[in-house]
C-alpha cells in the first residue's frame, strides 16, 4: 500500500472517529495500534507498551497533577473575590474599567494556575453579573472573560507548555519565560481595545458612580488582595527563574500557595479539598490517556513513514519556511475551531515541528505560536471551551449566539497579538535567552 493512500486512511480514521464523537485518547491509540497492527505485526503491541512505559518514566508529568490541584484548590479559596473588590475601586471609574479589571485578574490567574476554566468559572461566576448591573454591554462583557480566560494556558505555568516539552524536548523553564511577554502584551491589546471601544460607544462601559468610588486611603488598603497571589505568583515563577527549583518542584510550591491562600480567606475544608482533589483526579487522567494515545499515534505515524510524504508536500507551499509557518497556524487556528487543544497539540507537534526546525527556525518561538493559537482555539466558535463554560454561567438573557458573538472582536484582537509575535519573535525569545543564557 502506497505511503499517500495510507496517510489518507490513517487519518480520514482520526477524523471519522472524532466526529462520531468517540473519546479523543481512544481515537487516537486505538486507531495507532489498528493501523501498527496492519503494517509491522503483533510483535508491534510491544512497541506500544514501550511508548506507555516512556510517556509515565518522564518526571515533568508529575508537575501537571499538582498544577491542576493548585488550580482547582485557588477557585475555591475566595482569592477572586479579593482580587474583583481591589479592582472595582481601582479600574471601576474608568470607562470600561470593569472589563479591563477582569482581564487583569484573569491574568493574575493565568500565573497561578496553568489551565483556563479556573479563570472564567471564577470571573463568570464573580465579575460578569457585577458588570451586566452597572449596565456594561453584554457581548464586552462575556467577551472579556472568554479572552482572559485563555491565558492561563499562555503565561506560566501551563500545562499546554509542559505538554509541548514532553513532545518537542524543549525546556520547560524556557518556555514559560517566553510566555511572559506575549501573555502581558495580549493582556495590553485586549485592555486597550475595551477602552477604546468604550471611549467611542460610552454606553458600553460605564463608569461607576461617585458614590461607590472609594477613596484613595480605601483603595491602597483593598490592595493587600494581590499580596496573596503575588506571592503564589513569586513561589512558582520565581523559584523556576531564580534556579531554586525545577518547574515540577515549582508547582509543589504553588500548591502550598494554593493551601495557603485558601487557610487565609477561611475556605480550607474538607469539603473544598475532597472537591479539588476528584476534579483533580478527573482531568489529569483524561490528560494521561490522551498523553498515551498520543505518543502511540506519533510512533504509528513515524513509523509508516508519513513524515517524508508531509515535508514533500510542504514544498509545494508558497513563500518558503514564512509560508509555511503561516500556513501551519491557519490550519491549527481552523482546527482549534472544533478539537480539543490538547488533541490538535498530540496530533499536529510530531508533524509539525520536524518541517519548523528544517527551516531554520527556534521551536521555543513555534511552542509560543502554538500556544498562543491553542489560547485563541479555547474562545473560537463553535466548539471553544470558554464558550461553553461561560454557558453554564450566564443568565437566561443571553443566548448562545451572544456568547458566540461576543468571542468575535477578542478573537481578531488575539489574533494581531499572534501576528506582532510571529513579526518579532524575540518577544517570545528574549526572557528565555536572558534568563537561561548561562
Amino acid at each position: 500500500m502506497s505511503i499517500e493512500l495510507l496517510t489518507f486512511l490513517f487519518f480520514a480514521s482520526l477524523l471519522l472517529f472524532l466526529v462520531l464523537g468517540l473519546p479523543l485518547a481512544f481515537v487516537l491509540g486505538g486507531t495507532s495500534v489498528i493501523f501498527i497492527y496492519f503494517t509491522w505485526g503483533p510483535q508491534a503491541f510491544y512497541m506500544v507498551a514501550a511508548q506507555a512505559w516512556g510517556a509515565m518514566n518522564k518526571f515533568t508529568l508529575v508537575a501537571i497533577p499538582l498544577f491542576v490541584f493548585m488550580a482547582m484548590v485557588l477557585e475555591k479559596s475566595g482569592a477572586a473575590n479579593a482580587l474583583y473588590d481591589t479592582m472595582y475601586l481601582w479600574f471601576g471609574p474608568l470607562r470600561g474599567g470593569l472589563a479591563v479589571g477582569t482581564c487583569v485578574i484573569c491574568a493574575i490567574f493565568a500565573a497561578m494556575c496553568g489551565i483556563s476554566g479556573a479563570a472564567v468559572a471564577s470571573m463568570g461566576a464573580i465579575a460578569l453579573p457585577s458588570m451586566l448591573q452597572k449596565n456594561y454591554d453584554k457581548e464586552l462583557a462575556v467577551g472579556c472573560i472568554l479572552c482572559g480566560g485563555g491565558w492561563g494556558i499562555l503565561i506560566p505555568p501551563s500545562i499546554i507548555m509542559i505538554l509541548y516539552s514532553l513532545i518537542s524536548g524543549e525546556s520547560v523553564g524556557k518556555l514559560f519565560a517566553g510566555g511572559v511577554l506575549p501573555g502581558l502584551m495580549l493582556l495590553v491589546l485586549a485592555s486597550s481595545y475595551i477602552v477604546i471601544r468604550c471611549y467611542l460607544q460610552p454606553e458600553h462601559g460605564p463608569a461607576i458612580s461617585p458614590e461607590e468610588r472609594g477613596g484613595w486611603t480605601e483603595k491602597f488598603i483593598a490592595l493587600k488582595a494581590v499580596i496573596l497571589p503575588l506571592i503564589v505568583v513569586l513561589l512558582v515563577l520565581g523559584s523556576i527563574v531564580g534556579g531554586i527549583a525545577t518547574p515540577t518542584e515549582a508547582a509543589g510550591m504553588g500548591v502550598l500557595g494554593a493551601v495557603i491562600s485558601a487557610l487565609v480567606y477561611r475556605q480550607l475544608t474538607w469539603q473544598v479539598t475532597y472537591e479539588a482533589g476528584i476534579r483533580t483526579l478527573r482531568l489529569t487522567g483524561m490528560i494521561i490517556w490522551i498523553l498515551f494515545g498520543a505518543y502511540c499515534f506519533t510512533a504509528a505515524y513515524q513509523g509508516m513513514g508519513a513524515a517524508n510524504l508531509i515535508k514533500d508536500l510542504v514544498g509545494y507551499i508558497p513563500g518558503g519556511g514564512w509560508g509555511v509557518i503561516i500556513s501551519m497556524q491557519v490550519l491549527i487556528f481552523l482546527l482549534a475551531m472544533v478539537l480539543d487543544p490538547m488533541g490538535i497539540m498530540m496530533i499536529c507537534v510530531p508533524v509539525f515541528l520536524p518541517i519548523v526546525e528544517a527551516y531554520g527556525f527556534d521551536p521555543l518561538w513555534f511552542g509560543i505560536l502554538f500556544t498562543i493559537n491553542m489560547e485563541i482555539g479555547y474562545m473560537t466558535p463553535p466548539f471553544g471551551f470558554n464558550l461553553f463554560y461561560m454557558k453554564g454561567l450566564v443568565p437566561p438573557g443571553i443566548s448562545m449566539a451572544d456568547i458566540y458573538r461576543s468571542a468575535i472582536p477578542f478573537t481578531i484582537v488575539s489574533l494581531v497579538g499572534l501576528a506582532i509575535v510571529m513579526i518579532f519573535p524575540e518577544i517570545a525569545t528574549w526572557l528565555p535567552n536572558l534568563v537561561f543564557s548561562g
